[in-house]
């Protein structure tokens, strides 16, 4: 197993009531797995999916991104500008 921590930002937080949380996953597990688990949760995280931003470590991903013991990952809505 491996343990991530998950970021949430901004619109995300109040979706989720949490700005940070941890979970586990099976070794090999990619970010849509997460995203999968996370949803289950919090079903209108899905509403967001098609335009969330992604991030592994400070760098950005796509879902398919094989996540590891540790890894740190945020979960943003798109930039808001005004």
């Amino acid at each position: 197993m491996i343990r991530v921590k998950v970021l949430f930002f901004s619109l995300l937080r109040d979706v989720t009531g949490s700005s940070e949380l941890e979970r586990e996953l099976p070794e090999g597990a990619c970010l849509e797995d997460l995203l999968e688990k996370i949803e289950a949760e919090w079903p209108r995280l899905r509403d967001w999916r098609p335009s969330l931003l992604l991030a592994v470590d400070h760098t950005y991903v796509r879902a398919d991104a094989p996540l590891h013991d540790g890894a740190e990952i945020a979960l943003m809505p798109p930039v808001q500008g005004g």
